[in-house]
C-alpha cells in the first residue's frame, strides 16, 4: 500500500490575509506553499495588481498562488462583520496598508487580538516605530535612502536594484516572523498560548542588505565604493567579453582556484609571478593583472571557458535573461518551475496564459513543496468560505445584490 502523503508544515494553520502589491503577498505566498489555508481578502474591484502592466505585470500571478479569494467591500458594516468572523477562527492575519488604515477599519492589532487572543498579528510597512513611520515608503525609495541604490550603481548614478528586494525579503521576513510566533505560542510544554504582534519593513530590512558595508567602513575606515568601482574582495569576479562579444562572469576567489585556473589555460608564467602569490596580492595588482587576463580571455569562445570551468571546479555563470530561465537545464530537471495557468489582464482583455512560475527555493526530505492552485479569479471562494462562516445561500445571494460581495463565485 502506498504511503499517504505527508501533511504539508503548516497544514490546519488558517491565515487572513489584508494585503496588496508585493510586500505582504510575498508574506503569504510563503505561508500558502508551506500548506497554510490562506484567505486573501480582496476589494469587490479586485487586488489592483491584477492589472499592472509594465514591470508590474508579473506582481499577481508570482505572489498569490496557493491563496482564495474574498472580494469584499470592508467598508461597509456588513463587509467588516465578515472579515471579523474570519478572523475570529484564524491563526494569522497579515496586513501591508499605510500606518492608521487598519485601525480605521477597525482590522489594527489591538481590536483583533482582543476578539482573537490567539491571533499573529504581522504588519508589513515601510518603516519601524519611530520618526519616520508615518512616511510613504516604496522599494525604490528605501533603496535610496537605504545606501543600496548609492552601492548598486555607478559613482553618482544611484541604481534600484533590478527587482523588488526589499518587497521580497521584507515579506519573508514577516513569514519568519510568523513563523517563530506560531512556534511561542504552541510549542509543547513552554507555549504561551497567546499571540503575538509582529512587524517587518522595507527600510530596516535595506539596513540589514546593506550591514556587510557598514561594518566594511567600520573595521577599514573607508567609505564604501560603489559596486562599480568598489575595491573587490577577490582578485578575480568580474564579467569579461570574449569570442564574438559574448560575456560570461568569471570568477577565482582563492589561492587553489588560482593555482587551477592558471594551468588550465596554461598561465605558466602568472602562476611564477610572486606580485600575485596570494589573493590579497592578486587583488593589489588588479590594475595591470586584469587587463591582461581580459586579452588573453578575449580570443577564446565562452562556451570553452564554460567547459574548462566546470571541469576545473571553478565558478563560472553565462549572462542570462529572466525569460532564458525558463528553458534552464536545471530548473527543468529538479522541478524548480512548476505549470500553472495564469489570468492576463494587464492589456485591458483578461486572456488565460499557460506557463511556469518558480517554486520556493526549498526541499522537504528532497521534495519541492507543490504547486496545488493557480493564483485565485477574484472572488472565486466568496460562496464556499461564507457557507462555512454560516451565510445561508439566500443571505450571499443579498450581499452580492448590494454590492457588498463580489458575486457567488
Amino acid at each position: 500500500m502506498a504511503e499517504a502523503p505527508r501533511p504539508l508544515p503548516l497544514a490546519g494553520v488558517r491565515v487572513v490575509e489584508f494585503t496588496h502589491m508585493v510586500m505582504g503577498p510575498t508574506c503569504g505566498l510563503i505561508l500558502a506553499d508551506l500548506g497554510a489555508e490562506v484567505i486573501k481578502i480582496e476589494p469587490v474591484t479586485g487586488d489592483n495588481t491584477r492589472k499592472l502592466i509594465g514591470s508590474g505585470a508579473g506582481f499577481f500571478p508570482t505572489f498569490n498562488r496557493n491563496k482564495q479569494s474574498l472580494a469584499i467591500d470592508t467598508k461597509d458594516p456588513l463587509g467588516r462583520e465578515i472579515v471579523l468572523k474570519l478572523v475570529a477562527a484564524a491563526d494569522v492575519f497579515s496586513e501591508n496598508f499605510k500606518a492608521g488604515a487598519m485601525a480605521r477599519l477597525g482590522f489594527d492589532a489591538d481590536t483583533l487580538r482582543k476578539l482573537n487572543p490567539r491571533l499573529i498579528y504581522v504588519s508589513h510597512k515601510g518603516f519601524l516605530p519611530g520618526p519616520y513611520e508615518q512616511r510613504t515608503a516604496l522599494d525604490e525609495v528605501v533603496q535610496m535612502m537605504g545606501g543600496l541604490a548609492y552601492m548598486t550603481g555607478p559613482e553618482g548614478r544611484p541604481l534600484r536594484a533590478g527587482t523588488s528586494v526589499n518587497d521580497i525579503m521584507g515579506g519573508m521576513f514577516g513569514a519568519i516572523g510568523a513563523l517563530a510566533a506560531l512556534l511561542q505560542r504552541d510549542r509543547a510544554g513552554t507555549g504561551t498560548g497567546q499571540g503575538t504582534e509582529v512587524q517587518s519593513a522595507l527600510f530596516e530590512n535595506n539596513v540589514f542588505l546593506v550591514a556587510q558595508h557598514m561594518m566594511q567602513y567600520a573595521v577599514t575606515g573607508q567609505k564604501p565604493a560603489p559596486m562599480p568601482s568598489r575595491i573587490s574582495a577577490w582578485a578575480v569576479y568580474d564579467v569579461f567579453t570574449v569570442a564574438g562579444d559574448e560575456q560570461i562572469f568569471l570568477a577565482v576567489v582563492s589561492d587553489t582556484q588560482w593555482a587551477l585556473f592558471c594551468k588550465a589555460f596554461g598561465y605558466d608564467d602568472l602562476i611564477a609571478d610572486a606580485r600575485l602569490t596570494s589573493n590579497n596580492d592578486r587583488v593589489r595588482a588588479r590594475d595591470w593583472m586584469m587587463p591582461l587576463l581580459r586579452e588573453r580571455l578575449a580570443p577564446l569562445d565562452a562556451g570553452i571557458i564554460a567547459q574548462t570551468f566546470e571541469a576545473n571546479g571553478l565558478p563560472y555563470a553565462p549572462i542570462t535573461k529572466p525569460q532564458d530561465l525558463f528553458d534552464d537545464d536545471h530548473l527543468t530537471a529538479t522541478g524548480g518551475l512548476a505549470p500553472v495557468t495564469i489570468s492576463a489582464d494587464c492589456s485591458g482583455a483578461e486572456r488565460a496564459v499557460a506557463t511556469q512560475t518558480p517554486l520556493l527555493p526549498l526541499t522537504f526530505d528532497g521534495d519541492r513543496l507543490p504547486l496545488r492552485s493557480p493564483p485565485p479569479a477574484l472572488g472565486q471562494d466568496n460562496a464556499r468560505i461564507l457557507g462555512e462562516l454560516g451565510y445561508s445561500a439566500a443571505a450571499i445571494a443579498s450581499l452580492a445584490s448590494q454590492g457588498i460581495i463580489r458575486g457567488t463565485g
